[in-house]
């Protein structure tokens, strides 16, 4: 089977290339366009592969309600409306165009999630080069096929989607013209336990699905990201701050730009050290194969003279004959006078067959 791969804004995602990071902007503007700007510029500085935006209205994610299903119980937003939390959070949508100029500018890509169909047409208006379907909206097939529609790369995420769901969100993609389609595992906690993340999952689903496979991530730190890589993970997502101090709804849970920096780096180091299938000589060997073992004589000895345990050990360095020689040696004659540390070579034993 082919490597599946996906291409965005020209950077191919696959396991042959380096992990894909992107930091996720979420709510961490915390209101402030300044500061939304000033994340995008860390980003980039940390040598993340893209900055994402999640593009909503509270109107058109919730309804405005106070009755008891629309509350928050437990968790980091206990007590609050849904409405209240996603006005509080949201980006408003007369900030994306200067967003995603400021993007371009200091030359990193950005894209969004959309969670309803005005959403996708303002993406769609800022030529957005691909697309996220969050965990919550993976079950929202008619979303997904109305992002497809677009031609462009999609990223769907399957926080507590089962199989099956995920199954159909990515058939959802398909009917609806997406050509090019990644997923996600996640974990969809604020923040997620490592021991939630079963990351055997993701071999498991890039052999189920058949696609360019990621995580994301919402635990403390990077140790879950990192050992994703090494199972074949594609794509890391992870929020993003300036502060995680910073008072706002997701900056408690997020990265913080020594951290992103860190993830962008060990990331690729993981994949790096992954490489191939190789049990011959390292070039970072080299110099050392010299200190193996081997053979040498370790007393004098005159031409002739038989070869018996006590004349021969095994020792470093390596410029005798393998250890493994040894039975074939003892008995045989030496052809000339030999002093003690020299090396045992095949020029200096007389056959046993001549002798």
């Amino acid at each position: 089977m082919n490597e599946p791969k996906i291409v965005i804004a020209g950077r191919e995602i696959s396991r042959e290339q380096p992990p894909y990071v992107i930091a996720e902007l979420s709510a961490n503007h915390n209101g402030k366009l300044e500061t939304a700007l000033k994340i995008i510029e860390e980003a980039a500085k940390a040598g993340a592969d893209a900055v994402k935006l999640q593009t909503y209205r509270p109107d058109t994610i919730t309804l405005d309600s106070d009755a008891d299903e629309f509350r928050i119980k437990g968790g980091l937003w206990d007590g609050r409306t849904l409405y209240e939390l996603y006005e509080e959070a949201h980006m408003p949508w007369d900030w994306h165009q200067p967003l995603f100029d400021h993007a371009r500018k200091v030359g990193i890509p950005i894209f969004s999630s959309p969670f309803d169909a005005t959403a996708v047409d303002l993406l769609e208006d800022l030529n957005a080069p691909a697309y996220k379907i969050a965990s919550f909206e993976a079950v929202d097939l008619p979303l997904i096929r109305y992002v497809a529609a677009t031609g462009k790369p999609m990223i769907i995420s399957t926080g507590m989607a089962d199989a099956e769901e995920i199954q159909e969100a990515i058939t959802a993609a398909r009917e609806g013209g997406c050509q090019q389609l990644a997923i996600l595992h996640c974990v969809s906690g604020y923040p997620a336990p490592s021991e939630d993340y079963n990351l055997r999952t993701i071999a498991d689903m890039i052999e189920r699905f058949g696609l360019v496979t990621g995580l994301s991530d919402h635990t403390l730190d990077n140790t879950t990201a990192i050992a994703s890589v090494v199972l074949g993970a594609s794509i890391i997502e992870k929020h993003f701050t300036l502060d995680r101090n910073g008072g706002g709804p997701d900056d408690s849970f997020s990265l913080e730009p020594a951290d992103l920096a860190a993830l962008c780096r060990d990331s690729k180091t993981a994949w790096k050290a992954l490489g191939k299938v190789d049990y011959g000589r390292k070039s970072s060997e080299q110099g050392n194969a010299q200190f193996r073992r081997s053979l040498y004589f370790v007393k004098e000895m005159r031409a002739g003279d038989t070869i018996t345990p006590d004349c021969v050990r095994s020792v470093r360095p390596g410029y005798g004959l393998a250890p493994k020689e040894l039975e074939k040696i003892l008995g045989a004659r030496v052809l000339k006078d030999i002093r003690a540390n020299t090396p045992v070579r095949q020029d200096l034993i007389k056959n046993k067959q001549e002798s």
